[in-house]
C-alpha cells in the first residue's frame, strides 16, 4: 500500500495539516481531509471565528482535492474518508468527495451530531456536512488488540490493513488511524499529542504554550493517558510502529521526505 503524506492546511504558528492519501487495491482512501474548497470559498460559513483563533490560511492549492489531481488521480476515486474526528480543521474538505463512504467513530459522530456540549460547538462545523455525507459509523464492540490497545478492524469497504485505534480525550471520540504498509505499521493520531517531544520514549517534553492548549482536551484523562500509551508505544515497537500526527509541521517534513 502507497501512502502519500498531505499538508492540507496551514495555521498560525507554523501549524500545518496533515493529512494521508493512501492507494489501496481498489481505490484511494483519505485519512483526514484538512480544509477544503468552500473553506476556501467561504470561510465565515465554514469555519466560523475559530478561524481567527487558529490563524487558519485556506489556500486552494493545499486542499486534497487539488492535491490529488496534482498526483494525477480522479477526485472520484477517492471512495472512502476516515477521520481522525470532526474538528473543523480536520473535516473541512468532506463535501469535495461527496461519494465517498465517511468513517467516524462512534462516540466522534454523535458528540458532533447529537449532543455537542457549548465548547464543541466551537469546534464542530455542521455547515461542513451539510451535503450529507455518506456515513459509516464504526464502534469498538470489544475490539481486538493492536500493540496493546483497543482496535476496530473490517472497516466496511476497506482492506484489513486498515484499523481505526481510539484514542480518545481531545475530543469524546477522537480516534487514530493504523496502516499495515507491508513494511512496518504508521499509525496517524490526529490531535492525541501536538508536537513529537510530548511521545518522545526516554525524556518526553510538551512545550509551555502547547501544554496550555492541550487544556482544551475534552476528556483530560484520558488525553494524558494516551500520550503515555504512546510514549511506551514508542519506546517497545519504535522499529515497527512510525507514529505521526496532525500538526508538527518537523514531523510531517520528515516522514514526507520534504
Amino acid at each position: 500500500m502507497r501512502i502519500h503524506h498531505l499538508n492540507c492546511g496551514t495555521m498560525g504558528f507554523g501549524v500545518i495539516d496533515h493529512c494521508l492519501l493512501l492507494e489501496t487495491r481498489d481505490a484511494l482512501v483519505l485519512v483526514d481531509t484538512g480544509f477544503g474548497l468552500e473553506a476556501v470559498r467561504q470561510p465565515a460559513k465554514m469555519l466560523g471565528a475559530s478561524r481567527f483563533l487558529m490563524g487558519a490560511k485556506p489556500a486552494e492549492g493545499e486542499t486534497a482535492i487539488r492535491q490529488i489531481q496534482a498526483l494525477g488521480f480522479d477526485p472520484r476515486d477517492v471512495r472512502h474518508i476516515i477521520l481522525t474526528h470532526l474538528d473543523l480543521d480536520h473535516s473541512g474538505g468532506l463535501s469535495d468527495f461527496p461519494e465517498a463512504t465517511v468513517h467516524v467513530h462512534g462516540p466522534e459522530f454523535r458528540a458532533a451530531t447529537a449532543t455537542p456540549t457549548l465548547s464543541e460547538r466551537l469546534r464542530y462545523r455542521a455547515a461542513q456536512w451539510s451535503h450529507g455525507p455518506k456515513w459509516m459509523v464504526n464502534e469498538v464492540d470489544g475490539g481486538e488488540d493492536w500493540f496493546g490497545f483497543t482496535a476496530v478492524r473490517d472497516l466496511p469497504g476497506l482492506p484489513p490493513e486498515i484499523l481505526v485505534v481510539p484514542l480518545l480525550g481531545h475530543t469524546r471520540g477522537h480516534a487514530g488511524v493504523a496502516i499495515d504498509h507491508g513494511n512496518g505499521w504508521l499509525l496517524h493520531a490526529g490531535d492525541a499529542f501536538f508536537t513529537e517531544s510530548s511521545i518522545h520514549p526516554e525524556e518526553p517534553f510538551t512545550p509551555f504554550w502547547w501544554k496550555v492548549y492541550e487544556t482544551g482536551a475534552i476528556v483530560g484523562d484520558a488525553y494524558r493517558l494516551n500520550q503515555r500509551r504512546l510514549q511506551e508505544l514508542r519506546k517497545l515497537h519504535g522499529d515497527t510502529v512510525t507514529v505521526v500526527n496532525s500538526h508538527d509541521a518537523g514531523l510531517f517534513a520528515r516522514v514526507a521526505g520534504r
